[in-house]
């Protein structure tokens, strides 16, 4: 009987072998999708819709430009003290008197009237304005371009952080697809090494161990199937929220990991000297901390004001006694000046402490622009060492695909073992993971260069 089923096993892998690649690893590849065949739910998402509608929707870039907004409306001349101040003063004051009036003489008639109704009006108008403040509004004044500034590149800083994000989480979500096309392909190999162990086993030439071997590393690659569509979906969901909208929103990319592989340092460090809002913003403050010195010592010179105005006055009086009615009109100036003596030492203290928060703008600068080109020297290394790793990764994966079909191959006429099998398999498995990272880990560090140099808005807004 066992002969039988041995002659039917052989008779239907040659007629199934007739039809098919001869090799299950060739079948399991041919049913496995590709980046081009996937089908993914949703429409298609590209990389600059997706920077476009981020920086479109994030509520931090509308934040920073409604700053922008705000700095820009104060930076005025009027806002800065070089324009006078004009102001418009009116009161009306009146009541109804009753009064009954005797006379010490006793030569008058007593008086007596009721509902006696009297008003006072007074109108005026005026203007002040500082004559001299000891240059103080001039540094005020350019304090207020700075302040424009430090906001106009904060909201710089920020458009191009949020590129970088969207940017590495979009080639996240091609990272984590990428993988589950990897672990499906697994999973179809498994699927052809249970059905050979499957076979073999019902016709004897196998052991069940072997059989049930087979069953649970075919179950082993189903969880991390599974495993790896969570994963996907995670980074969906990171994206999608980076984009503000719906985060279930299903969207495809068929976008593939291809990182730059000529960035050079020296120009990246060049540009980040120039270009880089981090350390604008820094250099922006030293200078705004530098105008507070100027202020305070302002404080120092004489105070010149000029005020000048016109009031008007009206009265009525209707109760029979002093001024009947009565108009008055008056122009009136003047001029004040203050020269400061002595506060206490309060002035001098306000100084000090100006030229002290001056220092600490600059050891700031300074620190930032150490920061930075650390973090651009670090960057860089990683991004160089990513490529070499990848061109590695690549003969890897080759070198690994060609094992494993050996390995499939020896395994069928029975010249290896499962467990030699499995191990060329999982050794498959993780040269294409590990090819699929290196790719993804050269793309972050090239993105992370192009933001540190601030250049990322012309090479990815486009």
């Amino acid at each position: 009987m066992k002969l039988l089923y041995w002659i039917l096993f052989v008779f239907a892998s040659s007629q199934a072998f007739a039809q098919q690649p001869q090799n299950a690893i060739q079948r399991a590849q041919q049913r496995t999708y590709t980046m081009v065949t996937l089908p993914q739910p949703g429409e298609l998402l590209t990389l600059q819709q997706a920077i476009s509608q981020s920086i479109e929707k994030n509520y931090q870039i509308q934040i920073n430009r409604s700053q922008e907004q705000v700095a820009r409306n104060n930076y005025t001349k009027g806002n800065a003290g070089y324009l006078p101040s004009l102001t418009f003063n009116g009161t009306s004051n009146g009541g109804l008197q009753n009064f009954r009036q005797t006379f010490i003489d006793n030569i008058r008639p007593p008086q007596e009237a009721r509902g006696i109704f009297n008003r006072t009006s007074n109108l005026g108008i005026n203007l002040n304005y500082t004559v001299f403040n000891g240059y103080a509004r001039r540094s005020l004044y350019a304090q207020l371009q700075q302040l424009l500034q430090i906001s106009t590149v904060n909201t710089r800083a920020n458009v191009e952080a949020t590129m970088a994000s969207v940017a590495t989480s979009y080639y996240d979500v091609v990272r984590q697809l990428q993988r589950l096309i990897a672990f499906s392909q697994a999973l179809d190999i498994s699927r052809e090494r249970l059905d050979l162990a499957r076979a073999n086993y019902e016709v004897g030439t196998r052991s069940k161990v072997d059989f049930l071997s087979a069953q649970v590393d075919y179950n082993t690659d189903s969880a991390a199937l599974l495993s790896q569509e969570q994963s996907l979906r995670n980074a969906k969901i990171i994206l999608n929220t980076l984009l503000v909208r719906d985060p279930q929103t299903e969207f495809s990319v068929r976008d593939t990991i291809v990182a730059r592989p000529n960035l050079q340092l020296a120009p990246l460090q060049q540009s980040l000297t120039t270009n880089n809002p981090q350390l604008a913003a820094a250099i922006l403050n030293r200078n705004v901390v530098d105008l507070n010195v100027q202020l305070a010592s302002a404080l120092q010179l004489p105070l010149v004001t000029a005020q000048t105005g016109y009031n008007y006055q009206f009265q009525d009086n209707q109760g029979g006694f002093g001024i009947a009615t009565g108009r008055t009109g008056a122009l009136t100036y003047n001029i004040v000046a203050s020269i400061p003596i002595f506060n206490g030492y309060n002035l001098k203290r306000q100084i000090q402490n100006a030229r002290v928060n001056n220092i600490i703008a600059k050891d700031q600068e300074n620190d930032q622009r150490l920061q930075l080109q650390s973090a651009m020297a670090q960057t860089y290394h990683i991004y160089q060492n990513s490529l070499k790793l990848l061109n590695l990764e690549v003969q890897n994966n080759q070198l690994a695909n060609q094992n494993v079909d050996i390995a499939y191959d020896r395994y069928r006429i029975g010249n290896s073992n499962f467990v030699e099998f499995r191990n060329v398999q999982r050794n498959a498995i993780d040269a294409q993971t590990r090819l699929i990272e290196a790719e993804y880990n050269a793309k972050a560090a090239e993105i992370e260069l192009l933001r540190l140099s601030s250049t990322i808005t012309q090479d990815l807004g486009q």
